[in-house]
């Protein structure tokens, strides 16, 4: 006779909050998402301004998730095959954009550009401006979603076995050679992977962008306005909005992160 088998009390526990964690997060999202009607999500995907605001919040986004491919993959690189004094402070300095409070970061940067700083005098010179421009936008973009290109590429890199380069720059590849031959076609998913998690955690941005750059509006900087100047009914079919292309990123995420026999 089988001995009926007595679940654990810590199963309950995880269900519990396992219950309770996906209803924190789903319950506020699911009831702002409903509230507004379809004629309003209508109105408002055909308004030209919030057209306009979420391609700019999209654009912006792609060209920091592009500067941080440029000059991240090199540096995710250095990071993960070289050992040396003083990386774990260098490591942490990358994390910065990460912990510090994004109006500082807004603050910061606009204290370079301005006319007070060297730098700013020598970007003005050359026709570089960061307040209210785009080029300020992508600047802050690229600041925020920078360290999660960077870590996310450095764990890509790190999974490669070495002894495949070890191979190739033994067969007289050069170490170009070696990276664009076997490590980059090895670690593309990992870049992809950092550019969504870039864009990601890009186009949410709204501390530093409204104290650098409040106009031209993006998303997140039009739905605080609506809110401000007339309340819920016109501000949550803007976030409606912004959640689907939220959505949809973190669903290319999920897919691209995804081993290839699972996808498959």
């Amino acid at each position: 006779m089988k001995t009926k088998r007595k679940i654990d009390p810590f199963f309950w526990i995880a269900a519990f909050s396992s219950f309770t964690v996906v209803v924190f997060i789903l319950f506020p999202l699911i009831e702002m998402v409903v509230q507004p009607s379809f004629q309003d999500l209508k109105e408002t995907i055909q308004d030209p301004d919030v057209v306009r605001s979420i391609w700019l919040s999209i654009y912006t986004s792609g060209l920091a998730a592009l500067i941080s491919f440029v000059i991240g993959t090199p540096f995710a690189y250095l990071l993960a095959r070289k050992n040396f004094w003083g990386k774990r402070l260098v490591e942490s300095i990358v994390d910065l954009p990460i912990m510090i409070p994004h109006p500082v970061v807004g603050i910061a940067i606009l204290g370079l550009a301005g006319k007070n700083h060297w730098l700013g005098n020598l970007m003005q010179q050359v026709g570089i401006h960061i307040m209210g421009t785009v080029t300020g936008i992508v600047t802050v973009l690229t600041f925020v979603g920078l360290p999660f290109y960077i870590n996310t590429v450095k764990t890509g890199f790190e999974a490669i076995p070495v002894r495949l380069e070890n191979v190739s720059r033994s067969l007289g590849a050069s170490l170009t050679g070696t990276f664009f031959r076997v490590t980059f076609p090895l670690a593309w998913r990992s870049m992809l992977v950092g550019i969504i998690m870039c864009c990601a955690r890009a186009i949410s941005e709204f501390g530093a962008i409204v104290i650098v750059a409040y106009h031209p509006m993006i998303a997140p900087v039009m739905i605080y306005e609506r809110f401000t100047a007339y309340g819920l009914k016109y501000s949550q079919p803007v976030a409606v909005w912004l959640i689907v292309v939220c959505l949809v990123l973190f669903l290319l995420l999920r897919i691209f992160s995804m081993p290839k026999e699972k996808r498959a």
